[in-house]
């Protein structure tokens, strides 16, 4: 759990009424989004015999949570956006837990993986150390981390009603590193750009 402090000032109230009241519209702009190449970057790097179990950190509607159980793994999904739980469990048949990135409750080293896409990037700053850590404990020990997040300047706050947080890459590799990872891999996308177009920042941690 994180400190109660941080949740009194958690931004995500409007970020969660953003994606709430835009989940279909949501859905049609997102769902045949290609990120075989992130799906792909995880799945190799897990260790021992699949099937694995696999936390879809802030899965959304469930797009990429079937696409695991398409490949015959176990995944679960979770989401602060009560209208994407419903959407994803409907949508792929796994299960889908309802809860707030600042708030979260997971078992211990219990994920073979965390598959984390376009979602650590809507945590405060202040919050992340404590996030990451919770992340870090629900996995096995030698689990994976993957996070894609879009890149800045060390910046954050509300942006079209969304917060976010845009770390450079070094202060990305920090933070997630004091929190007791290993980077084991980045790239950037899109795939195949120059890097003045690739405005994501996909990166890849084994739990220390």
């Amino acid at each position: 759990m994180v400190r109660p402090d941080i949740i009194q000032d958690d931004p995500s109230a409007p970020t969660l009424d953003y994606y709430d009241s835009r989940a279909e519209q949501f859905w049609q702009g997102t769902r045949d989004h290609d990120v075989t190449q992130n799906i792909d970057a995880l799945l190799t790097r897990l260790s021992g015999p699949p099937p694995f179990t696999i936390l879809d950190f802030g899965c959304g509607p469930g797009r990429d949570l079937k696409a695991f159980a398409q490949r015959g793994h176990k995944p679960i999904g979770l989401d602060g956006a009560a209208n994407f739980v419903r959407m994803a469990a409907e949508y792929s048949g796994c299960p889908v837990w309802h809860q707030n990135f600042l708030d979260l409750d997971l078992p211990q080293s219990h994920f073979d993986g965390i598959f984390a896409n376009a979602s650590l990037f809507h945590v405060p700053v202040k919050a992340l150390p404590q996030v990451l850590g919770i992340l870090r404990d629900s996995l096995k020990p030698c689990g994976v981390l993957f996070s894609s997040n879009p890149h800045g300047r060390d910046q954050e706050g509300y942006s079209g009603g969304r917060f976010g947080a845009y770390h450079t890459p070094e202060r990305w590799a920090e933070l997630v590193t004091q929190a007791g990872f290993c980077e084991i891999h980045r790239y950037f996308r899109p795939k195949g750009l120059p890097r003045e177009q690739q405005p994501w920042l996909a990166t890849l941690w084994r739990r220390d």
